[in-house]
């Protein structure tokens, strides 16, 4: 399987918004509070315009199965960016292009000089939680910033730099 790794394009946006509310569904998480209500979901290219922002999107035969970012989340300290948008169809689960993005979105925060990476999550994400751990992002005991999903109730954050 050859994958393309590469910045998100606004054709890409109905096939994103798919993925994610499809994984939303998959694991049986909250619609409400999350990026699955969010009105930005069907607009991530428009979205990631924001300055100091990314997001990654994985291509598999010319089609987009997952994505990965980092955006300027409002409240959160001077310093700190927040890992977005994090999904990866269920076709290709299991094979490394979850870690990729994950990875190119760090490098990229890094690249702009943020010194940390803060993240929100659900405990029906469990294998994700897991490779945030692996990759050194540690507990928090309270969000960070407005993202405005207030379902979520897994908070971590990685120092890098």
């Amino acid at each position: 399987m050859s994958v393309i790794y590469r910045k998100v394009k606004s054709e890409d946006n109905p096939f994103l918004a798919k993925v994610i509310r499809n994984t939303i569904e998959e694991f049986g998480a909250p619609r409400t509070g999350t990026v699955y209500s969010d009105e930005s979901t069907d607009h991530l290219f428009e979205l990631f315009e924001v300055p100091k922002s990314i997001l990654w999107v994985a291509e598999v035969e010319g089609k987009p199965v997952g994505c990965c970012g980092i955006f300027p989340t409002e409240g959160l300290e001077k310093g700190y960016c927040e890992l977005v948008k994090f999904y990866i169809s269920s076709a290709v689960r299991g094979k490394g292009i979850g870690k990729e993005l994950m990875l190119r979105s760090i490098n990229a925060a890094n690249e702009m000089g943020y010194k940390n990476v803060y993240l929100e999550s659900l405990p029906h994400f469990s294998k994700a939680i897991a490779m945030y751990e692996e990759s050194g992002f540690k507990t928090l005991d309270t969000q960070l910033g407005n993202s405005g999903h207030s379902s979520c109730n897994v908070w971590m954050v990685k120092k890098i730099g």
